[in-house]
């Protein structure tokens, strides 16, 4: 049985407090001009995947990636893919793995799009947790 996902972006307590401000001054008629800055964000996903069953979690990464990965009964396969690719992928079925590419130690191949993904190879339900997280997020 496959359960539905809920991806929910987390929001930092520095954005809500921006965002808190920004709402503040615009409900006083007072002009707010943002600055941009590092992005930073993160994706979440809990499911239960039946036996073949997968699940990704995606994000744009500007410098750097982690993937956390978490399951359940007798594990899963995770993989990190970028444009098509496998980055780096668990060894086989597993409980836990984290992934992490950083510009600072030249593994992060560059500005784009990414998914963690979450694979049920095994012969019975598991249940499996996604944490995608980029750049000022951690």
């Amino acid at each position: 049985m496959l359960i539905n996902t809920i991806q929910r972006p987390r929001t930092t307590r520095a954005a809500r407090t921006v965002i808190g401000g920004a709402v503040a001054l615009a409900t006083t008629g007072a002009a707010v001009l943002l600055g941009a800055s590092g992005a930073s964000a993160s994706s979440f996903s809990g499911v239960t995947l039946a036996p073949g069953a997968s699940q990704c979690v995606s994000q744009y990464a500007s410098r750097q990636i982690r993937g956390d990965g978490y399951a359940t009964v007798d594990g899963a396969r995770f993989k990190l893919v970028f444009r098509g690719n496998v980055l780096d992928s668990s060894p086989g079925r597993t409980g836990a793995f984290f992934v992490e590419r950083r510009t600072s130690t030249g593994t992060f191949p560059g500005p784009d799009y990414y998914s963690f993904c979450a694979y049920n190879t095994g012969i019975r339900n598991t249940t499996v947790q996604l944490l995608l997280r980029t750049d000022g997020e951690f």
